[in-house]
């Protein structure tokens, strides 16, 4: 993986911008330790920063080819394919990169190259004859993507950090934005970049830019198809798609580790690639997050009735791999806040995005590449919401139902209505986008509108989160569920197929039969593991009350000083809902007003009207 950025101008020289190039490239040098490279002419600036992972002598970049130029942070995982049909072409190549095959796949296809890719990427090609750059991002959005318009022209970057350091983009949010932050955070709107200039491009998209202007276009949506497999089809169908992404991402010419916590994600990706590892003499690593004491502060709850670590135990010794756990403490974990922001620009998921940051920063010592779990719980049914009917069918975000208590501890006067209406009009629009059977049920049509839902907004910020947590510390993390088959299957398979034996995820438990131990198969989800040490609250309370009484506090521009005292003096209890899904409780939102107090004040966040 990578950082890529680049100016596009024309009405001035593009080579007289080196100095805000080489600022715009600086700060996303985390993403890419490796190597660094740039590309310039009158109108075109193109910066790169490189993790180097598979052909360190011919991949480096910007990589040009006759007219065309490319930036590109992502891994294909069908390159091979690709190559050999470019081959068959008469296309030559002069080394074994997928930038390389990318590239040369844009120069046959043009924007339909897109359609042929497997992987998680955005890139950048610039026309030198035409004067015309194109933008493209994966399917599912794992790799973000930012632009601004600026003096006639088009900045992109990796990341919202490298947009600020031009000049010209100023680090405004608008009351929308404030809204944004305070009523779907840590979310954000399809598209949107938060601050007032800023924009992303959303996945599945691509767009070109040059001097008649800026066009974008999708180029792939879920299609709503009649199922004909049986279940044992389906099951089958499901066990090989599932296999085969996890194979096509282990290709790399750099240590590769798996996470694994214990539950049935991480435990099947490791399952399948330590057998493959063994195939070729050698043994998986994989890693696990946990805290200090909280065997001995965990209490089980109906959400988690079990501790992780005697499943992590069980399933390292099942597959034989070299494990290694990282054990955080509560002062560092808290401290983090503060890095998780600066990492993710936005105020984020909390400690759920600090033990993440900390996490990844021990495992890049040892290895550059790493494959997690993540999102099969949003097309398969993992969640809560998926389950319980009087969520199931709420109107709005049924992860975040809170918005009338999240308006409430605003400074600005906002009504209940008011904030559920501004939360609405996303939530309304990406309904819009889910295709339907006339012969969907009420429940089947409600299940594609969820698995929608969770598609464009949860699984999102998860992957945010992903991205911005490991890349800050130079580490690649791949996610085999996001590979986009399976999402386009999985879309049409009936919910009484997911949800087996009326279990969460019961398909995946069937279909991955034989390759876990039945216990572990069968486990009940289990969510991302975080602290349950109480002084983890007691340190949040204390370093919230101590920023709302500083001079310098910009948290209360936003936020009612009076709410967020009431707040603490209750210990929380003033706040009766979870802040968003099932791991941001009420320490989670004390540490996001200290991240939102955090960004306000090292962006030098302007607030307009």
């Amino acid at each position: 993986m990578c950082g890529i950025a680049g100016q596009i101008g024309f009405y001035s020289d593009m080579r007289m911008q080196e100095d805000i190039m080489k600022k715009m490239s600086a700060v996303l040098a985390p993403r890419g330790p490796d190597a660094s490279g740039v590309y310039c002419d009158e109108a075109a600036y193109l910066v790169h920063r490189r993790l180097i992972v598979v052909d360190p002598e011919n991949g480096c970049q910007p990589m040009t080819a006759g007219q065309y130029t490319i930036v590109y942070n992502g891994e294909l995982y069908n390159t091979e394919e690709i190559r050999a049909g470019l081959i068959s072409r008469g296309i030559e190549f002069n080394g074994h990169s997928d930038t390389e095959v990318v590239l040369k796949a844009f120069i046959q296809y043009g924007e339909d190259c897109a359609k042929l890719f497997n992987g998680i990427f955005a890139f950048a090609v610039w026309d030198s004859r035409k004067r015309r750059l194109f933008l493209c991002r994966d399917r599912i959005g794992v790799k973000p993507l930012f632009y601004s318009f600026v003096n006639g022209g088009l900045l992109f970057a990796s990341e919202i950090k490298s947009l600020l350091q031009h000049p010209a983009v100023q680090p405004v949010i608008t009351q929308q934005g404030v809204m944004e932050i305070m009523l779907m955070g840590p979310a954000k709107r399809v598209g949107g970049g938060v601050f007032r200039d800023i924009s992303e491009l959303p996945p599945a998209h691509y767009a070109y830019f040059d001097s008649d202007g800026f066009t974008m276009a999708s180029y792939w949506k879920l299609k709503a198809e009649a199922h004909t497999e049986s279940f044992e089809e389906t099951s089958a169908h499901i066990r090989e798609l599932i296999t085969d992404a996890v194979k096509r991402q282990l290709v790399s010419d750099v240590p590769l580790c798996c996470f694994l916590s214990g539950g049935l994600d991480s435990s099947i990706i490791s399952a399948i690639a330590a057998e493959e590892f063994r195939k070729r003499g050698k043994k998986l690593s994989t890693w696990s997050i946990d805290y200090k004491d909280n065997h001995r502060n965990f209490k089980a709850s109906s959400f988690q009735p079990d501790e992780d670590a005697p499943w992590i135990v069980k399933m390292a010794e099942f597959i034989g791999s070299n494990h290694t756990d990282v054990v955080l403490d509560t002062p560092a974990l808290t401290d983090a806040l503060d890095d998780a922001v600066l990492a993710r620009d936005l105020p984020g998921m909390a400690d759920v995005d600090s033990s993440l940051y900390l996490f990844c920063k021990e495992i890049k010592k040892r290895f550059a590449v790493a494959l997690s779990g993540e999102c099969a719980d949003e097309i398969f049914g993992g969640y809560p919401w998926y389950h319980r009917k009087e969520v199931l069918f709420y109107d709005g975000f049924p992860w975040s139902t809170a918005v009338p208590e999240r308006a409430a501890l605003l400074k600005m006067n906002i009504s209940a209505a008011e904030a559920e209406d501004f939360v609405r009009q996303s939530y309304n629009e990406t309904l819009s986008h889910a295709e339907h059977l006339d012969s969907d049920t009420a429940e089947e049509r409600r299940m594609r509108e969820m698995y929608l839902l969770n598609l464009e907004y949860f699984m999102a910020t998860l992957l945010d989160r992903k991205d911005r947590m490991s890349m800050a510390n130079g580490l690649e993390v791949r996610v085999p569920f996001c590979d986009y088959r399976i999402v386009e299957y999985a879309y049409n398979i009936p919910w009484s197929m997911k949800a087996y034996r009326g279990r969460e995820k019961g398909l995946i438990r069937h279909a991955m039969s034989g390759i876990l131990p039945e216990d572990v198969l069968w486990r009940k989800k289990s969510p991302y593991p975080k602290t349950h040490n109480p002084n983890y609250m007691h340190l949040l309370s204390q370093r919230l009350s101590k920023c709302i009484a500083a001079e310098d506090c910009r948290l209360t521009e936003i936020v009612s000083a009076d709410k967020l005292r009431e707040l603490l003096d209750t210990d929380g209890a003033s706040f009766t809902k979870n802040w968003y899904g099932q791991l941001m409780t009420v320490p989670q939102i004390y540490a996001f007003m200290l991240q939102l107090d955090k960004w306000l004040r090292a962006y030098d966040v302007k607030i307009s009207n």
